[in-house]
C-alpha cells in the first residue's frame, strides 16, 4: 500500500461537453465519475484517472474498419490526368510450351 501524501487532483481540462456515449471530451469521464468525483477517495481516483487515459487511447487510436472502407472504394481517375498504362500481372506466369513457331 503506498502512502498518499498529496490529493489527487481532477483530470478535469476545462473542455466540459459530453459525446453521445456520456463521456467527457476534455477529461474522458463518464457522467457517473464526474458527478461522483468527490466522495471518490484516492484509490478510486486513480482508477478513474486510468480508466480514462485507456479511453482517450482507445478514442484516439484510427479504426481498422475505417480503413477497409476507404481501402474498398475505387478512386475516380481525374479527367485531367494523363491515361495510366494498363498493368498486367506479373504472378501468373504462361508457359508458352505449347505454341510452336
Amino acid at each position: 500500500m503506498q502512502l498518499e501524501f498529496f490529493d489527487v487532483p481532477s483530470p478535469c481540462i476545462g473542455i466540459c461537453q459530453s459525446d453521445d456515449k456520456g463521456q467527457c471530451l476534455g477529461c474522458f469521464r463518464t457522467r457517473d465519475e464526474r458527478l461522483n468525483w468527490l466522495s471518490f477517495d484516492a484509490a478510486n481516483r486513480q482508477k478513474v484517472i486510468k480508466r480514462c487515459q485507456q479511453r482517450k487511447k482507445r478514442k484516439n487510436k484510427p479504426s481498422k474498419v475505417v480503413d477497409a472502407e476507404v481501402i474498398a472504394e475505387p478512386i475516380q481517375p481525374s479527367l485531367l490526368d494523363p491515361p495510366s498504362k494498363p498493368k498486367f500481372d506479373e504472378s501468373d506466369e504462361i508457359d508458352f510450351g505449347d505454341f510452336e513457331l
